[in-house]
């Protein structure tokens, strides 16, 4: 059997030392996340997380770096996720533009709000990813290529 993880991408946006969150229904439940999401066929992981940060806020997002890549394992739920994040910064909100199904809002939260909500974070990649980037973890963009044929 080939294991295959999910890959994914995320950003973490950060203004005025708060983090933008979203509130979202995954499995019957209310957690918090980054914006974030699947790569899809023919994206590159910058654009992946570009469309991902719009569809989940709104708002448009410039990468500016890679914080890092994780590898997370559900091993109840026999899924592994290979995380590629991004940090960078986002104009407004459209308010014309909807969000996602799964989405009930967005939020600029602190650090010690985003710890305080940690049994109501998606998965511990939340906080680690934020960790990296307070302690000023930035890989550039030129390290990722995407290669066709």
């Amino acid at each position: 059997m080939i294991w295959k993880p999910h890959v994914t991408v995320a950003a973490v946006i950060e203004q005025d030392a708060r983090f933008l969150l979203v509130e979202e229904h995954i499995d019957g439940r209310a957690v918090f996340n980054q914006p974030a999401g699947h790569l899809e066929q023919g994206e590159s992981l910058p654009d992946a997380a570009v469309r991902e940060v719009l569809e989940e806020t709104a708002r448009d997002f410039a990468p500016q770096a890679l914080l890092g890549t994780y590898l997370y394992r559900l091993k109840e739920k026999q899924r592994s996720y290979l995380r590629f994040c991004f940090t960078g910064e986002v104009g407004a909100a459209d308010p014309a533009r909807s969000l996602d199904r799964e989405i009930i809002a967005t939020h600029w939260l602190t650090p010690d709000q985003i710890r305080a909500r940690e049994n109501q974070l998606r998965s511990p990649m939340v906080l680690q990813c934020i960790h990296d980037y307070l302690r000023g973890v930035r890989l550039p963009l030129n390290s990722l290529h995407h290669l066709e044929a």
